[in-house]
């Protein structure tokens, strides 16, 4: 007797960060919950090569994708690299109202600095940052993201120190949610 094969279909996804949608194949929705996607915002950007991930969340209605990571590509990053400059760059952990997040700034001088400047934008880039995470929730930091605001916000803080020809956040994920009251 034969067995009768299922057969994968594409599901929508929506991605309510960028108002966008997209499909992914399974043989049911209620397959799609935990899995991860990846969406490519350069053509949103104009150019700004930039990767989304999202954790699905299957709810009655459809399948949503809430952000995990942003991710600038990094040919994106040697592309802005010129000779004649100095890079910076960190990695660090911050509290956000209702996340864990970790940070990667990366910061490009317009010309060739000494450590002690380098250090300085670092440790203020790290100051700046962690004090603007920790009253706002992660959809508002990805969105502002997207949207350049925090990369501006922090060039004008740190342009006091050294002016810099790129302000960027490289990596910007969370690491672990917290729980709420009503879960």
């Amino acid at each position: 007797m034969a067995i009768a094969k299922k057969k994968e279909r594409f599901f929508d996804v929506d991605i309510p960060l960028i108002r966008k949608q997209t499909q992914m194949r399974a043989y049911e929705l209620s397959e799609l919950n935990g899995r991860f996607i990846k969406y490519d915002l350069t053509r949103i950007l104009r150019g700004k090569n930039m990767i989304f991930q999202g954790k699905v969340e299957v709810k009655e209605d459809g399948a949503l994708a809430n952000a995990y990571s942003i991710k600038l590509l990094p040919y994106f990053l040697r592309r802005m690299m010129r000779k004649g400059t100095n890079y910076v760059e960190d990695s660090f952990s911050a509290e956000s109202k209702d996340a864990q997040i970790r940070i990667k700034p990366f910061l490009i001088t317009r010309r060739k600095v000494s450590r002690a400047v380098r250090k300085a934008l670092r440790e203020k880039a790290r100051e700046e940052l962690t004090n603007y995470v920790k009253d706002r929730d992660t959809n508002v930091l990805f969105d502002e993201i997207i949207k350049n605001q925090l990369q501006k916000y922090l060039s004008l803080k740190l342009k006091k120190i050294y002016p810099l020809s790129l302000c960027e956040i490289r990596v910007f994920k969370i690491e672990k949610r917290k729980s709420s009251e009503k879960e």
